[in-house]
């Protein structure tokens, strides 16, 4: 009985390689940045966001503008590489959120609808789920509301690709839109 459940969740792990996860609640602009991916046999297991801080009335906030991921052997805290896609021109990167044990496996993206004629800024915040099933957030923007959880990465997370609005000029920024995860 345990050989087959064994067999059933190896398969069901491999099944998943290559796998993109995804949120439903992705700001509507931007172009999507080309996939980036942790070196072999590691995966995340942290994360920074770069973001801007409000700027007050009368002015473009954009507030979060990118996501770095810090790539790990498993059980270990050295950070072999980090890897980021596309990124938004504005913001300063926030202090590393790990996972305690394990890495990450799925996440929930904070964003706020369009604001019509108001100062819209799309993706804000990100939360990441651990494999150890901790929710662990990021220290974004304010703005928005979380959405769904993605769906779930059994061996790790070991990709990102993300939606980058560029530059409006005299227009509304925007920077960071969405995300995709890639699944080791």
């Amino acid at each position: 009985m345990w050989s087959s459940v064994l067999v059933s969740l190896l398969i069901q792990a491999a099944s998943t390689y290559g796998n993109l996860i995804l949120v439903n609640n992705g700001g509507n602009w931007g172009d999507w940045g080309i996939l980036q991916r942790c070196p072999p046999s590691t995966s995340a297991r942290g994360f920074s966001l770069k973001v801007e801080a409000p700027l007050g009335s009368k002015r473009d906030d954009t507030a979060l503008n990118g996501i770095k991921l810090y790539c790990t052997h498993e059980s270990s805290t050295y950070v072999v590489d980090t890897i980021t896609s596309s990124e938004g021109d504005w913001g300063d990167w926030t202090t590393v959120s790990w996972c305690p044990t394990g890495n990450f496996i799925s996440f929930t993206l904070k964003v706020e609808k369009p604001q019509g004629d108001g100062d819209d800024t799309a993706a804000n915040n990100l939360m990441m789920q651990c494999s150890d099933y901790r929710a662990i957030k990021g220290n974004g923007g304010t703005w928005g509301n979380y959405g769904g959880w993605s769906g779930v990465c059994p061996n790790g997370i070991c990709g990102i690709k993300t939606k980058v609005e560029e530059r409006q000029g005299r227009g509304d920024d925007t920077a960071l839109n969405d995300v995709q995860f890639e699944c080791c």
